[in-house]
């Protein structure tokens, strides 16, 4: 049994979110938490439920999500997934790591807003503080997302980290649920090569693939461009539909969902992030 937290603020994206970890995980036995975190303001409007031009009552947050969970169940085809409200006031962050440990969360799933500015950032503050500050395996969802399995996944790497069973199985789970193409991504500036350590990653990481998907996977470098540029050529080129990324290996998470905006990469608004912690 996978058990997955959805956090929720009603919104397009997030139900999107909702909608393609049901997809994805079509064969795949689950709890759905949905959760739904208020703040003091909604205590008060939860309270004083009503529609301020009818002054009839109107639905508070408590119900929206009732009623969520609820055609959630009815809609979903699935009948290994199983649906659960979990609402709370307080802060988001605390929260999440609370539901966690209680309902022995295996992975969040959370979903991103479109972007209105040229100036904003590939993620949203919300999913960025989970990212950073929840060890959970995370997967960000773009609301133009396509609600299936990921047929090509592309993991951008530096080699700068152990790739351990905890990085692995997760990564191996990932690639099983749709049979995917597993592309290894490396941009190297030119001239430069790898040190001892990396190539001692990238061989364990190689001894891996060869043993769990021999004839799926492959292992790529590019060079004399901008990490940024790379992975943005190579994703539009390969028609890559999932990213996985490890939590650990910060100087790729900063590179590609912190330190870029818009103008400088496209492919966020339809492809998943995958980020594993170890």
């Amino acid at each position: 049994m996978k058990n997955v937290l959805v956090p929720t603020d009603f919104s397009e994206n997030s139900i999107r979110a909702l909608k393609y970890a049901e997809v994805i995980f079509s064969e795949m036995e689950c709890n759905f938490y949905l959760l739904y975190v208020g703040t003091l303001l909604d205590t008060k409007n939860d309270a004083e439920s009503f529609q301020e031009t009818t002054g009839e009552p109107s639905e508070n947050t408590k119900t929206r999500l009732t009623n969520l969970v609820k055609q959630s169940r009815k809609h979903s085809t699935e009948a290994n997934h199983f649906f659960f409200a979990l609402h709370e006031y307080g802060f988001l962050i605390p929260t999440i790591r609370k539901h966690i440990e209680e309902q022995d969360i295996d992975l969040i799933v959370m979903g991103t807003k479109g972007v209105s500015g040229l100036k904003e950032k590939v993620l949203g503050s919300n999913a960025g503080d989970v990212i950073t500050k929840v060890q959970c395996n995370t997967l960000v969802v773009p609301i133009d997302v396509e609600l299936s399995k990921p047929r090509e996944i592309a993991f951008p790497t530096d080699f700068n980290i152990f790739y351990s069973l905890r990085i692995l199985r997760p990564m191996e789970e990932m690639i099983g649920l749709g049979k995917s193409k597993f592309r290894v991504m490396n941009a190297l500036k030119e001239g430069d090569s790898l040190n001892e350590e990396q190539e001692k990653n990238k061989e364990y990481l190689l001894d891996f693939l060869e043993d769990t998907f021999p004839e799926t996977h492959s292992f790529h470098t590019i060079t004399n461009q901008k990490v940024k540029a790379a992975i943005q050529c190579f994703v539009e080129s390969r028609d890559i539909d999932m990213m996985i990324m490890v939590a650990k290996n910060l100087n790729f998470i900063q590179q590609i969902l912190f330190d870029t905006i818009v103008e400088q990469i496209s492919f966020h608004t339809k492809i998943p992030f995958y980020v594993i912690h170890e």
